[in-house]
């Protein structure tokens, strides 16, 4: 589905990211973890075409991102960063028909087609009844959900998502993940997001993807990846590692930074 092929990534002269290979398959929940300032997004926004890379190429399909169309890409990738804007007093259904635009024609107007794909994005993220509610009116997770609906109206095939859980309570937290493996299990969706909690990306995650210093560390199913032998090399952490009762899956319990304390 997607692939990157000896990625060198970067701003000006400094490399985030020196070289990287990864491929992703589809229908399938990608959680890229690892430090503050290690490269997930960089790398993220070289994945759905926000940054062209120094060297290397990104593949979708088999085809290279810059030899997409912008809106035949976005009709199958769609990118929710950190810490998206709308315009003061947009309301749900209005940011929602936004994910329309990649399959309109210039100056064309919303179909049944397109407002029928809008009340399915709205539904299908348990908006219902949210749709003249202003965003500013929203929860946060509620707004989250909104974002995602958006992303949903592109009826894009993959969804990239840098830290989506970022400044969310625990409640709203699992609300967000929760919908995302829905929409995996449901409608395959392709989902390729980073998360800083390790739990939860062993939790939600078919496949983990460790970076350090702009490197790839390891990837592979969260049994594999998450290991106290990892924890200590990647994140400094001294951990105790675990398969969870109900779901076989890793779970971690921090026990001391390997870093030492600053006095």
């Amino acid at each position: 589905m997607l692939s990157a092929q000896e990625l060198r990534l970067g701003y000006g002269d400094k490399a985030i990211v020196p070289q990287l290979s990864l491929d992703l398959e589809a229908s399938r929940i990608h959680c890229l973890i690892g430090p503050n300032g290690c490269g997930k997004s960089t790398l993220l926004r070289a994945l759905s075409g926000l940054l062209r890379p120094q060297q290397g190429r990104v593949l979708l399909e088999g085809r290279e991102l810059n030899r997409w169309g912008r809106r035949e890409l976005a009709q199958r990738l769609a990118m929710l960063p950190q810490h998206p804007s709308a315009p003061e007093g947009l309301t749900v259904e209005q940011l929602v028909r936004y994910g329309r635009f990649p399959h309109q024609r210039l100056f064309g107007q919303l179909g049944e087609q397109d407002r029928k794909v809008v009340r399915w994005a709205i539904r299908v993220t348990g908006l219902a009844g949210y749709e003249a509610r202003p965003l500013a009116a929203l929860s946060g997770g509620e707004r989250q959900r909104a974002w995602i609906a958006l992303s949903l109206a592109q009826q894009a095939a993959v969804l990239v998502l840098d830290e989506p859980t970022t400044y969310l309570d625990l409640g709203h937290q699992l609300e967000v993940l929760e919908l995302l493996e829905e929409l995996n299990r449901q409608q395959g969706l392709t989902v390729i997001m980073s998360l800083h909690d390790l739990n939860q990306a062993a939790r939600y995650g078919h496949q983990l993807i460790a970076m350090r210093s702009g490197r790839l560390e390891r990837a592979g199913n969260p049994g594999e990846v998450l290991s106290e032998s990892l924890l200590a090399e990647v994140f400094r952490v001294r951990a105790r590692v675990s398969a969870d009762t109900g779901s076989g899956k890793p779970q971690f319990v921090p026990l001391s930074s390997l870093a030492g304390p600053v006095l």
